[in-house]
Formats: C-alpha cells, structure tokens, sequence
C-alpha cells in the first residue's frame, strides 16, 4: 500500500471510530468508505468490530460483532452504548415507525417532518395534566439531542423542519418495532410515575 493509500484509508477509519459517515454531509469521506471498504472491514474485524455500510441510504459506521461462540471470549467493548433517557427513546420509536409508514406508502426517499407534527406525536403518550409548554420544551431539547445523536437533521436554524435520517432503521431494526406496543404501554406507565414524582 502507498502512502497516499494508507493516509486515505488512517482518515477514514478515524472519522468512522468517531462516529457515522454519511455521504450527503460528506461526500470526500463516503467516497473514501466506498474506495477503502474491503480494508476497513479487515482491519476493524481484529478489533471485534464490524462495518455497517448501507450504499442505498447512504451511511456507514462500526459496531461490535456479534459473538455467537460460546467458546470465543467476550471482547471488551470498543464502541460505547449510550443509555438514553424515556423520552429519547419514545421520540426514537416514534420517528422509526413514522418512518416504516413513509417508506411502505411513498416512494419518496427522504421524510421531513414539521416540528410541530413531532410534538404532537410525543404529547400524546404524555400523561394528562402535564403542561403542554413544558412538556413542548421538553421534547425540543430531547429533539436536539436525537440530532447530536445523528438520527435527525434540522434543515432551518429554528429547527422547524426535521429530516430523519435513515441510519435510525440500523438503530431501531424490526423486531424493536414488533415490541413497540409493549414499549409503549412501559413509557405511559413510567410517564405517569414521573408526573406523581414531580
């Protein structure tokens, strides 16, 4: 490998151990995913990694392998889990079934929702009596959130339009929204306990 060969592939596998490369906010860093991903595969399997890269939804990023071998030991994790809070979750779902609906019923690729149709969706799983503006504001910084995340984009600076990205189906896969009803019957329950605590 040349120089310029191993620097291409060094900037790419930093960018992916930072976090997810999409190629409509990068298009030098998706290319060089595309170019090098035989050798990123290779080099991150050693470290119990693997790459997930989706060319039609455009996104890649690594996670843990799965073990299934009881006799191969447990690598100690790599990429970190990050726990989230009630709401996150709740808004996580939501956005993923929204999705699931868009893509069974449009042949668009892209969903953009208006923030007000996401406070909506969120406020109904609230419990009664809580206030619509504080729970609105609520839901506005877990909104950020999901962004920093890199679920959702805003496409204005006052965040009143939401695109939701596609690497939210890698996250919250199928058999997440099988048990989605469950879940949801979890968070009214955790809802209404967090209201008697306030």
């Amino acid at each position: 490998m040349n120089a310029s060969a191993a620097d291409g592939l060094s900037t790419i596998l930093i960018h992916l151990f930072r976090g997810v490369v999409h190629r409509d906010e990068n298009e030098a860093r998706w290319n060089l995913v595309e170019r090098y991903e035989a050798r990123i595969r290779d080099y991150v399997s050693v470290l119990g990694l693997e790459l997930v890269f989706d060319p039609d939804a455009g996104y890649a990023f690594l996670r843990m392998q799965e073990t299934e071998s009881e006799e191969s030991p447990e690598l100690p994790r790599l990429v970190a889990r990050r726990r989230l809070s009630f709401q996150v979750s709740l808004i996580l779902a939501l956005l993923r079934r929204r999705l699931a609906e868009h893509d069974a019923l449009s042949g668009e690729d892209r969903l953009v929702l208006e923030r007000g149709d996401v406070l909506e969706m969120v406020r109904t799983f609230m419990p009664d009596g809580t206030s619509e503006a504080r729970v609105d504001d609520r839901i506005t910084a877990n909104l950020k959130r999901v962004a920093d995340l890199g679920f959702i984009r805003f496409l204005d600076d006052a965040g009143e339009r939401i695109e939701i990205k596609r690497i939210l189906a890698a996250f919250v896969d199928a058999q997440w929204l099988r048990e989605f009803e469950q879940r949801l019957n979890e968070y009214r329950t955790y809802a209404e306990q967090e209201l008697q605590n306030e």
